[in-house]
């Protein structure tokens, strides 16, 4: 949201001008979020200053859990298992650094009551880095699966009339790419490596299967359409 942040951000790097609401609307929706988002932390931050209102912010990036409803990794899963490939608006290269719902959980739980960390804000991340395209691929391995990545330019998918968010919900551009070193150093946070929660995620996927498709998948045939052309 910060004009000019840097990756990965640190808890410092909050202040400074933000980034001019775009033009496209799934863009404008991932904005929107982020400003909300601000507002809400700001208000925190002024009710401590004032009152001492005792909170602690934290940031988080892309959570990945067994019980996202958003059903954002499914979306990914659902397309491995048809064997069809899968487009990556704006390509896999982008390096992607997210947050396991139980690594959340555990923090949470550890900070109630914490004094020492009222009025403070934290990020919370994993370690690992992978580009989009590396982490699929780790998906796909744990799934048994042989997937293809198409490339193509998040324009064209729109002008298909398609949402690059709701096919590939990691293409976003306004996603978060935090440092956790703060929490690491001072709350002692810490996260599971990235392939032992990718497990549980794609094993509690196979084992309680959901009738019912993920958002976007009702244009899967679209997809391969753009896809093959």
């Amino acid at each position: 949201m910060r004009e000019g942040c840097p990756r990965p951000a640190r808890e410092s790097d909050y202040d400074g001008p933000l980034m001019a609401e775009p033009a496209a609307a799934d863009d404008k929706g991932q904005w929107d979020y982020g400003v909300k988002k601000r507002a809400l932390e700001d208000a925190l931050a002024e009710a401590w200053a004032k009152s001492r209102f005792p909170a602690t912010r934290l940031r988080i990036p892309m959570v990945n859990g067994e019980r996202d409803h958003f059903r954002r990794l499914d979306r990914y899963l659902w397309r491995m298992l048809d064997g069809g490939p899968i487009l990556l608006p704006g390509g896999g290269d982008g390096r992607t650094r997210h947050v396991y719902s139980g690594a959340v959980v555990k923090a949470i739980l550890a900070l109630l009551g914490r004094a020492k960390a009222f009025g403070e804000a934290y990020n919370l991340a994993q370690d690992e880095t992978p580009a989009l395209g590396e982490l699929l691929a780790l998906v796909a391995e744990r799934l048994g699966a042989a997937p293809r990545f198409v490339d193509v330019p998040r324009e064209r998918v729109r002008a298909e009339g398609l949402d690059p968010l709701l096919l590939s919900p990691f293409s976003g551009t306004w996603m978060s790419f935090l440092d956790p070193s703060r929490a690491k150093s001072e709350l002692g946070f810490r996260h599971e490596p990235l392939g032992s929660y990718l497990d549980k995620i794609v094993t509690a996927f196979l084992a309680h299967p959901r009738p019912d498709p993920p958002p976007g998948y009702e244009r899967r045939a679209a997809e391969l359409r753009l896809a093959a052309g």
